[in-house]
């Protein structure tokens, strides 16, 4: 579903990638697309090129991941390891943290993933609780605390946790970024016992005095707002895309079903009260993914200010979209909707991640009510 917006080389990358989805379906083995993805240079798109990557932006990997959620195969890990934690340690990581890591996030052989959201504070950075402190003998960092619904983090290799050390200056708590590695000491996991039929697994993490080199900081200690709000605009950008691309498959397959169901001698696509309903969730969707390009431009050309307004906007609108583009395919095959044959009642609850994660609609609507029209916070 190309657009006239879109350069030449944005529209073969869409080509290549929805073949590569086709390939594999809906009924994906999550890990053989991961490295066939890899092996095509998809999951690394954005990452420089210096270490191994496409030396693209989150504009190119948005368009990946939407392209395989279309075809019915997304993989949610992408959202997570090469856009959040590739983009934080290519822009604020130590040449050693990306010699270390760039290259095998670009190549799919490492992954990565993220943790921020804690039990008594979900993404509100002013009240995460896991704290890091330093040895004064040695000069380690000791993290201490708890997250929950963290994706993919038995199949990562570390874990890029958000966490908050003293300012000096000030005493107040700060947040920071730090690489905990999957086989630290007193770095435990309990699995999430989800409803969401996905291949990636939800984890709640328990920190226990976790030991962790200097080095394991990234980036610089008091630039933490700056460094973690660099992570959380590619993550919303790629959870449009996310859903822009489960839309899109729900809504071609409702559009099949209208056009070869055949009841009183017409197919039920001629009904108004089936085609205006799939009118609709088409246009929703396109509006969009407008939005999230508009987001993707404005981030890859450095406007951090700007693309963090319209990457809130495009999860919003990509979030309802999707929902309501799901729950119309569902009702327009009716109760061949809800059976496994078709493969659409699971997505009526994976449609709901992208209004709840990685922040609410309803924080959204806030940020705008506040940032954009100026009005006074309600919290």
């Amino acid at each position: 579903m190309p657009t006239t917006l879109e350069s030449e080389e944005h529209k073969a990358l869409r080509a290549a990638v929805a073949a590569l989805g086709k390939r594999h379906g809906r009924t994906y083995d999550r890990e053989t697309l991961w490295s066939e993805a890899a092996e095509l240079g998809y999951l690394g798109v954005n990452l420089p090129e210096a270490y191994g990557g496409g030396g693209g932006g989150i504009a190119e990997l948005s368009l990946v991941l939407e392209e395989l959620g279309a075809a019915g195969c997304p993989l949610l890990m992408i959202v997570v390891s090469p856009a959040i934690c590739g983009t934080v340690i290519a822009r604020f990581g130590t040449d050693e943290q990306k010699r270390d890591w760039l290259p095998g996030l670009a190549d799919g052989t490492r992954t990565m993933a993220f943790g921020i959201t804690e039990p008594d504070a979900g993404s509100n950075s002013h009240r995460i609780t896991t704290t890091a402190r330093r040895d004064p003998e040695t000069g380690d960092w000791l993290l201490t605390g708890r997250k929950v619904f963290i994706s993919g983090v038995d199949i990562a290799d570390a874990t890029l946790i958000v966490g908050r050390t003293e300012d000096a200056r000030t005493g107040n708590l700060k947040p920071c970024l730090f690489i905990v590695p999957r086989d630290a000491e007193g770095f435990t996991r309990r699995q999430i016992d989800m409803e969401l039929n996905a291949a990636e697994k939800q984890f709640e993490l328990t920190l226990d005095d976790v030991r962790l080199p200097a080095d394991a900081l990234v980036g610089d200690e008091d630039a933490g707002l700056l460094q973690l709000f660099a992570g959380l605009n590619p993550e919303r950008i790629m959870t449009a895309a996310f859903a822009i691309g489960m839309g899109r498959y729900a809504l071609a397959r409702a559009v099949e079903y209208a056009r070869d169901r055949t009841v009183w001698k017409a197919p039920i696509g001629v009904h108004q009260a089936i085609a205006h309903p799939l009118a609709q969730a088409h246009i929703d969707l396109e509006l969009a993914r407008l939005m999230m390009q508009k987001a993707a431009y404005l981030y890859d050309a450095g406007d951090d200010v700007g693309a963090g307004e319209a990457a809130n906007m495009a999860k919003y609108a990509a979030g309802e979209a999707c929902v309501k583009a799901v729950d119309q395919a569902v009702h327009t095959l009716g109760g061949n909707g809800l059976t496994r044959e078709f493969g659409l009642a699971s997505l009526i609850t994976a449609a709901r991640v992208s209004r709840i994660a990685p922040v609410s609609r309803e924080m959204i609507l806030n940020y705008v009510s506040h940032q954009t029209l100026g009005l006074p916070k309600s919290y």
